[in-house]
């Protein structure tokens, strides 16, 4: 199962996919700082995820 599709349409821009991966990593960071570690855990392994699936991994389909 996948949890983000890279081949979406909606990810083809790259201020999208930095965008999705900023906002996880800033909420999971807002988490740590507000003193959730469990959601900030939580949210910044799915920033890291997200940055390896569509930034770093990210392969266009034209």
């Amino acid at each position: 199962m996948q949890l983000l599709d890279p081949g979406h349409p909606f990810f083809r821009p790259l201020w999208r996919r930095v965008a999705v991966v900023a906002a996880c990593l800033g909420w999971g960071l807002f988490e740590f700082v507000s003193g959730g570690p469990f959601w900030g855990v939580l949210f910044t392994g799915a920033g890291v995820y997200a940055a390896w699936v569509l930034l770093i991994a990210f392969a266009p389909e034209e």
